[in-house]
């Protein structure tokens, strides 16, 4: 996986709503934006979350067309769109998400009365788990 990408992306001018952005070499990769720098900032946001998809799902990037070679739209044009990839993964690695347990109700009465924080402490104890039984755990002290 590289750090970095640049992909080619076509800027239609639409009649009322600014400008639609589509990416030629990855369908279904398309945004839109009030302003040209909207626009812009909304298809590296795309594109950013695209790529993202198609790396987690295993898929090969494709190689991105020479802008040269796309035609465009009367008052349309391409312009490259980079994006920095480290981040957008380090985001999705670090996002909570939600898990339902069960635990017996004399042991939920105490915790609350002790107002013990559930998340924190399942985050501390699978942590403290994994160091001891897991080779593939790496730790992300964020919390």
């Amino acid at each position: 996986m590289k750090e970095k990408y640049i992909y080619p992306a076509c800027f239609d001018p639409s009649s009322n709503s600014g400008y639609s952005v589509t990416f030629p070499d990855l369908p279904g990769c398309f945004t839109e934006g009030s302003t040209l720098d909207e626009a812009y900032k909304m298809a590296q946001d795309a594109l950013k979350l695209h790529l993202y998809c198609l790396e987690k799902e295993g898929d090969v990037l494709p190689i991105p067309t020479s802008p040269n070679a796309i035609k465009v739209e009367n008052g349309g044009f391409v312009s490259l769109v980079d994006v920095w990839m480290p981040g957008i993964r380090r985001s999705a690695q670090l996002k909570s998400i939600k898990k339902t347990l069960t635990i017996p109700k004399w042991l939920n009465d105490i915790a609350e009365h002790e107002g013990v924080n559930f998340s924190y402490i399942l985050q501390r104890a699978l942590k403290d788990y994994l160091k001891e039984h897991s080779e593939d755990y790496v730790d992300h002290d964020d919390f």
